[in-house]
């Protein structure tokens, strides 16, 4: 009987241990496919669809409807060797202006690249020819916010402390002529800021051979602050 037992115990051990060998060659296996789909890049959308999907997510996002997308542990595994971000957004260093949230969008489907009053310097020149080259976002925006405090520092142009200047800096060669137009100056220095700095990225090489392909887009942004609404700056 004794031996029957001890018989008995070890071929329980024996399954038990099997069975969590397969548990965790199962586990190995799941990770492995996770990097090799994180690997293979997935269909990059056109320009066109790209700027809808963001469209369609700020909807959402102004309706109070979020879908959360790619917010998963599944997504994080998907991505953690490789990224494919499908737009990318020059916005503003605004806590109010999180572009994930505001277009409803997940991990690695946006390459951020923030900076107070949106401004192109080498930089983020630099970080914004990185995604659109090197990892071939079809989309690129530069996103401007209402009331932006960058802006109206430039359109005040008034003494400010430390480097705080260096960015207002960027901005004002657009405020003589949004003074000029009807409405409020600060308001018509943010769009035309937009445009100003979609017209510096447009002297880039990189940027340019890819807008002339057919490979990528750039749009501007307004966000309002108020509402959560985007609307396109042509």
């Amino acid at each position: 009987m004794k031996h029957f037992i001890e018989r008995r115990d070890f071929l329980k051990l024996g399954v038990t241990g099997a069975f969590g060998m397969m548990l965790t060659a199962s586990d190995f296996l799941w990770r492995v496919e996770q990097v090799k789909a994180a690997q293979l890049p997935p269909q990059t959308p056109s320009p066109d669809a790209a700027l809808q999907k963001l469209i369609d997510g700020n909807q959402r996002f102004v309706e109070h409807k979020p879908q959360y997308p790619d917010q998963t542990a599944v997504r994080l595994q998907e991505v953690a060797q490789a990224q494919h971000p499908f737009a990318t957004v020059l916005s503003c260093a605004d806590s109010r202006v999180p572009a994930e949230i505001i277009f409803d969008q997940g991990i690695g489907d946006i390459f951020d690249v923030r900076l107070a009053g949106n401004i192109v310097t080498p930089e983020s020149l630099g970080s914004i020819e990185y995604a659109v080259a090197l990892l071939g976002t079809p989309l690129l925006m530069v996103l401007g916010h209402e009331r932006c405090g960058a802006v109206t520092a430039a359109v005040k142009n008034e003494a400010l402390l430390g480097d705080i200047g260096s960015f207002v800096e960027a901005i004002k060669p657009v405020v003589k002529n949004a003074k000029l137009q009807p409405g409020d100056a600060v308001e018509n220095a943010v769009v035309a800021n937009v445009q100003y700095q979609i017209a510096r990225l447009k002297r880039s090489q990189l940027l340019t051979e890819r807008l002339e392909s057919g490979k990528l887009k750039i749009v501007g942004g307004r966000y309002d602050l108020d509402t959560g609404g985007v609307t396109i700056i042509t």
